[in-house]
């Protein structure tokens, strides 16, 4: 195995590695910005090294800075986590130069992958079903009109060397192509410092399902079983799944889909962890969306459900050892929910809410799972994502699941900062989320629905009042300053609060 592994990572995602490297013996490393001096994942490291101000550019994305911090401790291996680096081909290279094992799949895997088109032609190679649309990055809006007249509306613009829902726009119509177009580019520059994009036809009401693969350096690969992604707020995963209840109706779909990713990642060389991301309609039609070459955020429901530990897995083949399962030995058990818990305001439009939190109860009890990066005493800072923790539940089905996870998060109890709880409390009573039927613009609908409440039945009541009083007023005459007038216009008021 390694010497010692530093984790270039912050939060619940830094944690989780070094509960794994301890549980296996090996020493770990940590590094924190200035904003993360007191934060648990430098305490729960054997080291602990800072790297800079808390900007992520002059920390946690600065590679020399880190390298140098990998040097100075002897470590022999760095995993990045995900987000930050852990994308990154470059730094996957200059650790290679270094001589530091990166704990993930090889650059030249990471460079096809990362860009989306070159991603869409490697799918295509493989046989892979894509998306009607543009292999290159359009050349300009002209270009984006005549691919968009080809193709058709509705469709959708992406950036070519992002993700994360940056630089993503759908169009209806060729009026709003112009706008679109240029917000895409500006969205995907500020983002990516690279402003191409390119043209997808729009899938309407998709699921969004994603394979969890795994492969070593021997070229053994196999995939883990799908997560169902689809409750997202704008383009963000909220709510994931773990097995899709859409899969689980249609015999022979997992097959299909985890043979696909398979396919994929095999054209571009793949060893280590990765997730090949799909879109599905309502015909149980798959398309290839995206490879994403890390961890994800949402592995521990496909953790839960295997009972696999995809950390060790990254390990263990990052070292070179081969894969220790079989595709045939992969074997799927109940079900499992999680929810990413936010420091956010679900009543002003879920703007964050960095600050100082004073109490934090987390629930326990049998099939729960809690990642945390956060403590009370701890001071979220405003500098990184909100994301305070991941809450996950295991049912021996999706309704035990579910009913699990709900009461978790009614137990869950945290003071001084807003948080999302309050919402899942609502969605994971939802009866159409219940049903399982599910898509990515489902939170949006929700929210509508939400938005438009039935009259209480307080207010029928006035209503119904008012409507009498408004049919005795009508027949019976009264003065101006009247009883008769004054209840009224009482009850008018009432009704208009």
């Amino acid at each position: 195995m390694f010497r010692k592994v530093l984790v270039a990572n912050r939060g619940e995602i830094a944690v989780r590695i070094l509960g794994a490297l301890r549980r296996l013996g090996i020493p770990s490393v940590a590094v924190y910005s200035d904003a993360d001096r007191a934060a648990p994942h430098v305490r729960c490291a054997d080291e602990a090294y800072p790297i800079g101000a808390a900007p992520s550019s002059q920390s946690y994305l600065n590679i020399e800075r880190i390298l140098e911090t990998c040097r100075q401790c002897r470590a022999t291996a760095i995993h990045p986590g995900y987000g930050f680096l852990s994308e990154n081909a470059t730094f996957a290279s200059a650790c290679e130069a270094a001589g530091i094992t990166f704990i993930g799949p090889p650059a030249a895997a990471i460079r096809a992958m990362g860009l989306k088109t070159e991603a869409r032609v490697l799918a295509q190679r493989a046989n892979v079903p894509t998306v009607p649309g543009t292999s290159e990055p359009l050349s300009g809006y002209e270009a984006a009109r005549k691919v968009a007249s080809a193709i058709g509306y509705p469709l959708m613009l992406k950036a070519a060397a992002g993700g994360g829902g940056k630089g993503m726009r759908a169009v209806h119509s060729e009026s709003a192509l112009e706008a679109a177009f240029r917000d895409a580019s500006s969205e995907a520059e500020s983002s990516f410092r690279d402003a191409s994009v390119y043209i997808e036809r729009l899938i309407e009401r998709p699921r969004h399902i994603e394979i969890q693969i795994i492969g070593d350096k021997l070229g053994n690969l196999i995939h883990l079983g799908e997560r169902e992604c689809s409750l997202q707020r704008r383009h963000q995963k909220v709510i994931e799944e773990c097995p899709s209840p859409f899969v689980a109706r249609h015999p022979g779909l997992r097959e299909r889909m985890g043979q696909a990713a398979i396919n994929a990642a095999r054209q571009a060389d793949y060893y280590n962890a990765g997730t090949v991301e799909f879109l599905v309609d309502e015909q149980a039609n798959f398309y290839f969306l995206e490879m994403n070459t890390r961890l994800q955020v949402e592995h521990p429901v496909t953790e839960m459900v295997t009972g696999l530990d995809l950390v060790e897995l990254q390990l263990r083949v990052a070292a070179g050892e081969p894969l220790s399962i079989t595709q045939e030995q992969v074997e799927w058990r109940g079900s499992a929910v999680e929810c990413r818990v936010y420091a956010e305001d679900p009543g002003h439009n879920f703007f964050p809410s960095p600050g100082l939190i004073t109490r934090y109860d987390a629930p326990h009890g049998p099939g729960l799972r809690l990642d945390s990066g956060v403590q009370a005493g701890f001071t979220v800072p405003i500098d990184y994502d909100p994301m305070l923790a991941k809450l996950a539940a295991w049912g021996s089905t999706r309704g035990m699941a579910i009913e699990r996870l709900r009461d978790a998060v009614n137990r869950f109890a945290i003071s001084g900062i807003r948080t999302n709880l309050s919402f899942f409390r609502e969605i994971l009573a939802d009866r159409l989320f219940l049903a399982g039927e599910i898509h990515t613009g489902f939170i949006a609908e929700w929210l509508a629905r939400r938005a438009s409440p039935t009259p209480s039945a307080q207010q029928e009541i006035v209503a119904a009042l008012v409507a009498s009083l408004a049919t005795v007023n009508a027949t019976v005459p009264v003065q101006a300053n009247g009883a008769a007038s004054q209840w009224l216009r009482s009850g008018r008021s009432a009704q208009l609060r």
